[in-house]
């Protein structure tokens, strides 16, 4: 119940795969005084990584947030329609062509993908040459390890043992611990100076 109690006011205990709890979310996130400056050095480390050159950059999942101030011309997305969002779709099929893209940008969204394989495949498909996949995703340390299992709403799930999760809502439904699984703790290799995850 302590999550409850921690919940901003604006947004306690509204359904959070509803589209109207985004647009809260949304206000929240301009309002409160530390996330707009956590939110822009994000953005700054994301926009700093985004190759130059033709292509579209196509940002999964964004929501409540404003990384469009950020990238020029950036296809702003998510899983249901809000203010901000130019298309609906999930990151599991990408209705994109081959190479079609400069970029596929995210924050805080890949622990939401119930199928990671199968998107990091769409993905790689979607990217030209020398294009990438950026993002910024929770990490498992031991301070999140407390905070995430007892403070926050997601699921939590560091002893997963699959890259999936049973596909709910496109908010409700996810493993917050999903990118430290994926890119720390089922590293498989180095390559080059990069981890290398097979897939």
């Amino acid at each position: 119940m302590i999550e409850r109690w921690l919940a901003y006011p604006l947004t306690r205990g509204l359904d959070l795969d509803d589209p109207r709890t985004t647009q809260l979310r949304r206000q929240v996130l301009r309002d409160k005084p530390f996330l707009p400056r956590l939110y822009r050095e994000w953005y700054d480390a994301v926009a700093r990584a985004v190759p130059s050159g033709v292509g579209a950059v196509l940002e999964l999942g964004s929501g409540a947030g404003f990384l469009d101030e950020w990238i020029p011309a950036l296809i702003t997305s998510g899983r249901f329609y809000c203010s901000g969002v130019r298309a609906v779709l999930g990151g599991q099929e990408l209705p994109v062509a081959d190479h079609a893209l400069r970029a596929v940008v995210m924050t805080d969204v890949l622990h939401h993908i119930p199928k990671v394989r199968r998107f990091l495949h769409e993905a790689a498909r979607c990217v030209r040459p020398g294009g990438r996949v950026v993002m910024i995703s929770p990490w498992v340390s031991p301070w999140s390890r407390v905070v995430c299992t007892r403070f926050h709403h997601e699921p939590f799930q560091p002893e997963a043992a699959e890259w999936e999760f049973p596909a709910t809502g496109p908010l409700s439904g996810a493993n917050g611990a999903l990118p430290w699984i994926v890119f720390d703790r089922d590293r498989v290799g180095v390559r080059g100076g990069c981890a290398a995850v097979y897939l």
